[in-house]
């Protein structure tokens, strides 16, 4: 008797619940690429453009339609412009149709006239050069009833321009540029900073606020209630209340500290450094605690109860149960919660923004790519230091994954 040999590649059968399995993938497919894929590929292309916000607009030829003068010296006069500075537009063209009773007496010798119909050929318009046509005409009655008519009926303008987006030209100056100097590795340190400290320390927080709400007793909803306060509040409300609070001049905290005798000067504590990259990352602790605070809560009470009868019985002390008992089941639901909080943290903007704008030490990657792509109006190098946050975050990923084992939950 011969051995069963099992049958290779995959029948019909395979084959069709793969097809009906793409197909019911596709539209996920399609909206990923669409929300996550397609910009990313994006900020990737315009990272290595000479794209200034100026550019996000492509070059086109701007005009002007008047009637001017009277009785002889009647004319209509088209007055263009190149709305680009830095680039030329080619076969620029005005067409244009004259309002009944106007007749073209003399044209412009770039300009063919048939009838009221009008058509003018001004060839290249050099970068933000201007041109003027005029044409003479008679009116049929009085030229100043006609000034509204010709104003109004806007002339059709074309011409053509490369477009800095989508050209074939690329450089790596944006790199270069936030790479040049010692400006950036001082970014990158605050950033690292404010992402590993406000990480741990809201999984700290968290963990020892799940270990106090971790038995029942009277109150303990509300108080768990409270203490989802920070996390679902308003982060533009809870900003302003931290920036009142600590204001040097009339901030709660600095009129305690000097009644109290801690300190006999008001303390600027989102104005100095380094205090103020300190004032930012324990905000961002007392902020987003509660997430981490919800999900090891929820992990500690899956643990069962019989573990720790034993414990007692065998005369353990309560910080044996934690360390020997509660933190060895708690490490998988910790390690997911700091590669999502790092990674949160590190693309944060909004808070410091805020708090205290990017100044006194707290300007973080995030904060720098709003400043280059908005404040100085370069948006291939704001997408550049995107693409490098992205990179360090990828990075960071692959060393997680690799040193963190999948016995933890990963």
């Amino acid at each position: 008797m011969t051995d069963a040999v099992p049958p290779k590649g995959r029948g019909p059968l395979a084959r069709r619940e793969a097809r009906l399995a793409w197909s019911l993938l596709a539209p996920t497919v399609a909206i990923v690429s669409a929300v996550v894929v397609l910009p990313l590929l994006a900020i990737f292309w315009i990272s290595f453009k000479p794209v200034g916000l100026a550019d996000l607009r492509p070059p086109a030829p701007v005009v002007r339609e008047s009637l001017r003068g009277d009785e002889e010296d009647l004319r209509v006069q088209y007055r263009l412009r190149n709305s680009s500075q830095d680039i030329a537009i080619s076969d620029v063209t005005i067409t244009d149709t004259l309002p009944p009773g106007l007749s073209v007496r003399t044209a412009d010798d770039r300009c063919e006239v048939s009838g009221a119909e009008i058509f003018c050929d001004l060839g290249e318009l050099e970068p933000g050069g201007r041109d003027e046509i005029e044409l003479f005409v008679s009116a049929e009655g009085d030229p100043e009833a006609f000034e509204d008519d010709v104003e109004a009926s806007a002339p059709d303008v074309t011409g053509t321009a490369p477009n800095i987006l989508t050209n074939a030209e690329f450089t790596l100056e944006n790199f270069v540029r936030i790479f040049d100097g010692d400006e950036f590795w001082g970014v990158l340190g605050v950033t690292l900073f404010y992402a590993t400290v406000g990480t741990i320390g809201a999984l700290v927080v968290g963990l020892f606020a799940a270990l106090l709400l971790d038995r029942s007793f009277r109150g303990q909803g509300i108080l768990r209630g409270l203490y989802l306060f920070p996390y679902v509040a308003p982060v533009i409300a809870v900003a302003f209340t931290w920036v009142i609070l600590f204001d040097p001049f009339s901030g709660s905290a600095n009129a305690l500290l000097i009644r109290m005798g801690v300190t006999e000067n008001a303390i600027n504590f989102f104005g100095d450094r380094p205090l103020a990259l300190i004032m930012v990352t324990v905000f961002e602790i007392w902020r987003y605690f509660p997430l981490s605070f919800l999900f090891i809560l929820a992990r500690m009470q899956s643990i069962p109860e019989d573990m720790y009868e034993a414990a007692d019985m065998d005369g353990a002390s309560p910080f044996q149960k934690f360390w020997f008992l509660s933190l060895p089941q708690l490490l998988g639901i910790l390690s997911v919660l700091f590669l999502l909080r790092f990674i949160w943290t590190f693309n944060k903007f909004d808070d410091i923004f805020l708090l205290t704008g990017g100044n006194a030490g707290t300007r973080t990657l995030t904060v720098n790519v709003y400043e280059q792509a908005f404040a100085v109006s370069n948006i291939g190098a704001g997408a550049a230091v995107a693409v490098v946050i992205f990179g360090c975050l990828l990075l960071f990923s692959v060393f997680f994954f690799k040193v963190i084992s999948r016995e933890e939950g990963l």
